[in-house]
């Protein structure tokens, strides 16, 4: 047994053994269960498979799988596969990646089929920017990035250049420097399927003259070519599914009349016209406003390393604040800018030909913006403000968007009822104040019917861990089936989901926390703390709708990079379909902020039964090539 040396001071070292991991207890009594004479059998494994992983269609050539897999580690003593595997082989095997606790083969299984409506899409905002939303570096890496970490929608800010014959991408009237539309175009096409082959949306804020549309509409075509999607029609009646749009790049933008009419109609309203100018001053002065005092020294240190804890849906509503814009204040990104109102009305035909998804606003507030067009679907966006405030002000009336709203159908002309989001988009997008790209706690759009839940990629902590999370589901390919929950209407009453309402437990799950090991093997051993070997814990929760949001913590580990914690934790879920397991380890420290150890969240609905190796993360989301935690999860 090695032993690893820590310097107390100049004169003193002290020495600690590195212990090796072992199997816990339980883990031991489940293999003598299932083994004879020290050696489980294929069979036997099979059977553990089935009865204790819940795997029922386990079958030989699985078992076959793992015991070749195991033949890898040619240090441990492994024996025949036919024979079978004691128990350091079977406690190996349980740490191996086969026994994730979501699929090992990283397969589509949800139904592909229906419209891209239904459907959560992986979403990014102002996916080109490096860092803040001020005055960072506007680059094709955090595109490339995107893609390859399976966003399938990107969102490009469009502008002249400054001889006004090119189109840049940056954020406007901000200290962003440009990158080039065509450098960007280039880079979408060179990774979009990379991690996924299910469609690339392309999110346009056009804020360009005509002629530069139509040099727009050249470079997309001459770009992507057969790749690009044209709509049959102008417009939509039913949005196509991912499968039929497999390895297809589609153009979302608002329609170029629309833009026009929208800042004639506005220009008489001063609000936009203040926010445009003074958006930045304000969301500035916001920031600073809210920082002050508002956390603990340790608190907020720990916010800085690895963000905020994510807040329930009551508290994010809690903390809406008076000072930020109102309706007629925000920026919306889809509306222009001043003097995009001399665009003249003759738009390029084939500009407004890519435009496969039409995004825009009804005129009127909330209730107009969400009214549905039974012979036409779009795309709506409004910011987490908007969202939050439509909830407040409207309650149970506009709740998750989801409002049914009677309107004529086109053959008949008698009223229906439809829940917007099951037809059309709604695209949800960061609070012009979040100047620091930070993000928000995306269940907010997820639980009230947002398919788009757009966040600012590049700026890593707990809310993005959410946002990876949800995506893990559906073999990574960056749609996840939306519950029927949020698609169908309920009851006599015809009543929506309500993420507020008293629900009943539907299910309860129980986490079971033995072990976790791969720390001294990816990090230096002075890494945590300069004196001594780390001191581990586990926080383990849920997020979900209100009820079911929860974190639990196991005890302080002391002195040990092996640490064992052995800890049960309970969960009911009223809605299982929205919960996210939330899994990080951090370092005890007792004067300083607590170190980061790593993370994981995981989609409840696809986790697997049974003892499971859960591997951990980084802040950035990137899996550690060692650490990982020995858990068992059980739906009673």
């Amino acid at each position: 047994m090695s032993k690893q040396t820590y310097r107390v001071c100049f004169c003193f070292r002290r020495k600690f053994k590195l212990t090796v991991a072992e199997a816990p207890p339980e883990i031991k009594a489940l293999f003598d269960d299932y083994s004879e004479g020290g050696i489980m059998s294929p069979d036997q494994l099979q059977k553990l498979l089935i009865e204790v992983q819940g795997q029922e269609d386990a079958s030989r050539e699985d078992v076959q799988g793992i015991m070749d897999s195991l033949h890898d580690f040619k240090h441990l003593p492994i024996f025949q596969s036919r024979k079978g595997l004691n128990l350091q082989a079977f406690f190996r095997y349980l740490f191996h990646d086969l026994n994730s606790p979501l699929s090992p083969y990283n397969t589509v299984h949800h139904d592909m089929k229906a419209p891209l409506s239904h459907y959560f899409i992986y979403t990014g905002h102002n996916s080109y920017l490096t860092g803040n939303q001020l005055s960072s570096i506007c680059s094709d890496v955090p595109v490339i990035n995107s893609l390859q970490s399976g966003v399938r929608v990107i969102e490009l800010d469009m502008w002249p250049n400054s001889t006004k014959d090119d189109i840049d991408v940056l954020h406007g009237r901000t200290l962003t420097t440009p990158v080039k539309l065509s450098k960007c175009l280039t880079s979408i096409k060179k990774y979009a399927f990379m991690a996924s082959e299910y469609p690339v949306i392309l999110t346009l804020e056009d804020h360009l003259t005509p002629d530069l549309q139509a040099k727009v509409a050249e470079m997309a075509t001459q770009t992507f070519g057969d790749l690009l999607y044209y709509p049959a029609s102008e417009c939509l009646a039913e949005f196509p599914s991912p499968e039929s749009l497999k390895r297809r790049i589609i153009i979302s933008t608002k329609p170029p009349k629309e833009y026009l009419e929208t800042k004639i109609k506005e220009g008489k309203d001063d609000g936009s016209q203040k926010e445009t100018k003074n958006g930045s001053q304000k969301a500035t002065k916001s920031v600073k406003k809210k920082d002050k005092g508002s956390q603990k020294e340790k608190e907020g240190s720990e916010d800085k390393t690895w963000g905020k804890e994510i807040s329930d849906l009551k508290d994010e509503l809690e903390v809406f604040d008076k000072d930020e814009p109102e309706d007629g204040d925000g920026m919306n990104e889809e509306e222009i800018e001043d003097g995009d109102h001399k665009l003249q009305l003759s738009a390029s035909s084939e500009y407004r030909r890519l435009i496969a998804i039409q995004s825009g606003k009804q005129k009127g507030g909330i209730k107009e913006w969400i009214r549905v067009d039974p012979d036409k679907v779009r795309r709506l966006s409004l910011s987490e403000q908007e969202l939050e405030k439509a909830i407040i002000t409207h309650g149970q009336d506009i709740i998750s968007i989801c409002i049914l709203l009677s309107h004529p159908t086109s053959a008949s002309g008698k009223f229906s009822d439809t829940i917007f989001t099951q037809r059309n988009l709604l695209r949800v997008f960061p609070k012009v104040m979040r100047v620091d790209s930070s993000n928000y706690n995306p269940l907010i759009g997820w639980m009230h019917g947002a398919q788009m839940v757009a966040f600012n990629m590049q700026k890593y902590g707990r809310s993005l861990w959410l946002m990876q999370g949800m995506f893990r589901a559906n073999g990574g390919c960056g749609f996840v089936k939306k519950p029927d929950l949020l698609q169908n209407v309920n009851g006599p009453h015809n009543k929506v989901f309500d993420p507020k309402a008293n629900l009943p437990v539907k299910t309860t799950l129980k986490v079971k926390v033995y072990m976790g090991e791969g720390w001294n093997l990816d990090f230096h051993h002075t890494h945590f703390d300069i004196y001594s070997p780390p001191d581990f814990y586990t926080r383990v929760g849920i997020a979900g709708v209100p009820a079911d949001s929860v974190m639990k913590k196991t005890k302080t580990v002391e002195d040990d990079w092996t640490p064992t914690w052995n800890e049960e934790f309970e969960f009911p879920l009223r809605v299982p379909e929205l919960a996210l397991l939330r899994i990080e380890v951090h370092e005890y420290d007792m004067s300083e902020m607590d170190d980061f150890g790593g993370q994981t969240c995981l989609p409840v609905t696809e986790l697997r039964t049974g003892i499971r190796a859960v591997p951990l993360y980084n802040q950035k989301g990137e899996k550690y090539n060692s650490v990982k935690l020995l858990m068992r999860f059980k739906f009673v």
